[in-house]
């Protein structure tokens, strides 16, 4: 998996010109790219969520499109819609913003449900439907949603469907002091974000194929995760553990997470990284531990979260 490797390292060189301290998160973004999955980033507003996005977007020269999801948003205004041609006399069909490569869904949850569901399709099976014509979307295709937590005011919570089609959860902060100062001496100044492409569409096809069909799954590590998931699903403090969906998706991204170190097979240790950023969306607390969503103990939610996804990684024996 050497090629992977060096297609990640040039990415994050590049992007880290742009995006300070952002390494988790970059590393993220660019398992669901190969993984063929999608993300949601979490965190309060000023922390360069869509900063990542953009510039993530133009080092891999793919077509990106930004939708700022407010109230009033249909979800026409994302798919697309028919509109009536003088010319011919007839309508005919005008693709919206979802036929891009990288769609940042920006504030995801201050837009209906109902226009909040247009993704559902694109996200789940690459393809719109208008009109009772469906549409085939691109060969890469990521959707990177942000919202902010803390923020509860005149939004819409994301249903559990919606939270499961992405693949991580990424739950985001504020940068350290030194990571603040270099962003002050950066952005202090006028900085136009352009970096350099470190591949083409052609290449990351190829990447994403090479790591589906290359990169070697055991049995041994299928039904370990077979084993974590499971016991998110008997656990009584969750009232909703996770889906055999997750359980797809945590494999592809640990197939991912190998080939960009280098390796051609999962390792336990794959997982573990992964268990954390894979599942906490997907988690939902039974009624006695509602009370840890009040805003002002968001960042204590999260860590129930991981407590208790740790308990699981640590009673599962990982095989040898």
């Amino acid at each position: 998996m050497k090629e992977v490797k060096e297609f990640y390292e040039r990415l994050k060189e590049e992007v880290s010109k742009y995006v300070i301290g952002k390494e988790k998160e970059l590393k993220l973004l660019t398992l669901a790219l190969l993984s063929e999955g999608h993300v949601l980033i979490e965190g309060v507003p000023g922390i360069a969520k869509t900063l990542l996005a953009k510039t993530f977007s133009l080092a891999l020269n793919l077509e990106f499109k930004r939708i700022q999801f407010t109230p009033d948003l249909l979800p026409s205004d994302i798919i697309g819609s028919y509109i009536f041609d003088l010319r011919s006399q007839e309508f005919v069909f005008s693709p919206g913003p979802i036929f891009a490569n990288v769609i940042l869904a920006d504030e995801i949850n201050r837009a209906s449900p109902k226009t909040q569901a247009a993704l559902l399709e694109a996200m789940q099976e690459r393809q719109v439907t208008v009109g009772g014509v469906t549409r085939k979307l691109d060969k890469i295709f990521l959707v990177i949603a942000t919202q902010n937590p803390l923020e509860f005011e005149g939004t819409y919570p994301l249903p559990e469907a919606q939270l499961d089609r992405f693949m991580f959860r990424i739950i985001t902060s504020y940068p350290d002091p030194s990571q603040e100062l270099m962003i002050l001496k950066k952005y202090g100044k006028n900085i136009n974000v352009e970096p350099e492409p470190v591949a083409t569409k052609e290449e990351i096809i190829k990447l994403i194929d090479k790591i589906s069909n290359e990169v070697y799954v055991s049995e041994e590590i299928e039904k370990y995760v077979i084993e974590i998931i499971n016991k998110t699903r008997s656990d009584s403090r969750l009232l909703l553990g996770a889906s055999p969906r997750a359980a797809v998706q945590l494999i592809r991204a640990c197939k991912s997470l190998s080939a960009i170190q280098g390796r051609d097979y999962v390792t336990p240790d794959d997982v573990k990284e992964l268990a954390f950023h894979a599942l906490n969306q997907r988690l939902i607390f039974s009624f006695e531990f509602s009370s840890l969503r009040d805003t002002r103990r968001t960042y204590e939610y999260y860590n129930k979260i991981n407590e208790i996804i740790n308990e699981y990684l640590k009673s599962v024996k990982p095989p040898r």
